[in-house]
């Protein structure tokens, strides 16, 4: 028995990407272009609007290789483009991007449509371009393609399922580098429902069911129950649909697999709040093996570090971080205790301005003695540095019994010892750049 999964006519569309409308992608289901034409059709004439035959990424999205001529080239924003009569490379839409690949061996690093036509965006390089009327190969980085379309038939397979399953409607697609998602119109998703959500994607791969496309008209597009909020205002020409057999049929212009199967395996990855709903991660295909291959590598580390197994690393962590707070709160301890018996040898001292440094030490060491060294002896003023070599922190301490105008001075301090600073009442601290003027900065202060 064929699951009920496909959405009738009434249901919400995808609009395939958060930031993009929903309509962008529309542009590639018509065919309306001024002044292109396809391999072997007459050329047009000027300012003549013709309805060429599909591109080749959409004939035959498994094409890697294609002859054809340039129509023209032209410049953008610095970046050489070519304009070709047909083209095996698929222009960044529909929340899919754009294909790689090269044009007689130039490196293609985007594809974009603009104003009604594919351009071609080439990488810097000496040669020449090429120009209106010579005839060029195209070649695809397959790899990146198929990927593309594993991830994408994926969101349509989970979208079309969460929606018949759990009522979830799909209301942004992002194919990202690593992973990809989808946002839904819930923020109610828990995880035994993604349990089995997971489940039953899996159950209409192993199925292998056909995945096809086909061009409508109009008039066809409006008897069919069709995943979609309708065409866009002006749409022309007829209308692509993708069909996943006895699961989805929805509008889309990206290029997808031939069958479940080939997805191999779609993982959901986990939820995050987002605009009122959620958004949904998932990996599909070569993704999800080259993911579980990398969490594979990274926990034979974690088990050669900390010489546990995979069952053990998450307490053998814990035991280290937990070790490693205590060891912190006994540092912290014995800081404390090392900045006190310092600001005690210092209030002992004689001279007006107190001036030490300490190599290894940072700014809140200085500032914990300071304020140790105001209690001990609250006439006197501190000048303290910590560092390496000429750069490090520098710290003026005042006592409340002392005259010292802190605020005012400070500057001064900080200017001579080659660096900025601020603070305010009592105390002023900064970075420096010239520890070696230490005895001039303290002349300052008294």
């Amino acid at each position: 028995m064929v699951p009920k999964y496909r959405s009738g006519k009434s249901s919400a569309d995808v609009p395939e990407i958060a930031s993009t409308p929903l309509w962008s992608f529309f542009s590639h289901v018509t065919c309306h272009f001024t002044g292109i034409r396809r391999s072997g059709g007459p050329r047009p004439t000027q300012g003549e609007t013709v309805v060429p035959d599909i591109f080749a990424y959409e004939r035959d999205p498994r094409l890697t290789r294609l002859e054809t001529t340039v129509v023209r080239s032209g410049g953008e924003e610095g970046r050489s483009y070519v304009v070709l009569e047909d083209t095996i490379l698929y222009p960044e839409g529909g929340g899919q991007p754009a294909d790689r690949g090269t044009i007689d061996s130039i490196e293609v690093c985007d594809v974009q449509r603009v104003s009604g036509e594919v351009r071609h965006f080439l990488a810097p390089q000496r040669v020449t371009v090429p120009r209106g009327g010579d005839l060029i190969t195209v070649e695809l980085a397959w790899g990146r393609r198929f990927d593309h379309m594993q991830q994408h038939t994926g969101q349509h397979l989970l979208t079309a399922i969460a929606e018949a399953t759990f009522g979830w409607a799909t209301t942004a697609f992002h194919l990202g580098e690593r992973i990809s998602d989808i946002e839904l119109d819930t923020s109610d998703v828990r995880a035994e429902q993604l349990e089995e959500l997971e489940e039953a994607v899996a159950a209409e791969i192993r199925a292998a069911r056909p995945i096809t496309t086909k061009q409508v008209s109009p008039d066809e597009y409006g008897l069919m129950p069709v995943r979609s909020r309708g065409l866009p205002s002006g749409h022309a020409g007829s209308v692509r649909l993708v069909e996943i057999d006895g699961i989805d049929l929805n509008t889309c212009g990206g290029t997808h697999l031939s069958s479940t199967a080939e997805l191999e395996g779609l993982k959901l990855l986990g939820t995050e709040s987002v605009r009122g709903g959620a958004r949904l991660f998932y990996v599909a295909g070569v993704r999800l093996r080259r993911l579980h291959a990398a969490h594979h590598a990274r926990n034979a580390e974690l088990r050669s570090l900390f010489g546990a197994s995979d069952d053990e690393l998450v307490a053998a962590a814990a035991a280290k971080l937990e070790q490693l707070r205590e060891s912190q709160r006994t540092l912290r301890s014995i800081e404390d205790n090392l900045a006190t018996a310092c600001a005690a040898g210092l209030a002992q001292r004689v001279e007006p301005v107190l001036i030490s440094h300490w190599p290894g030490r940072d700014l809140s060491f200085l500032q914990r003695v300071a304020r140790e060294v105001g209690r001990l002896a609250p006439d006197r003023v501190v000048l303290l540095t910590a560092g390496e070599g000429e750069s490090g922190a520098f710290l003026i301490g005042a006592g409340e019994a002392s005259p010292c105008d802190v605020p005012e001075v400070g500057p001064q301090v900080a200017e001579v010892l080659g660096g900025r600073g601020g603070g305010s009442g009592r105390f002023f601290q900064g970075r420096a750049t010239a520890l070696s003027r230490l005895e001039e900065a303290a002349s300052l202060l008294g």
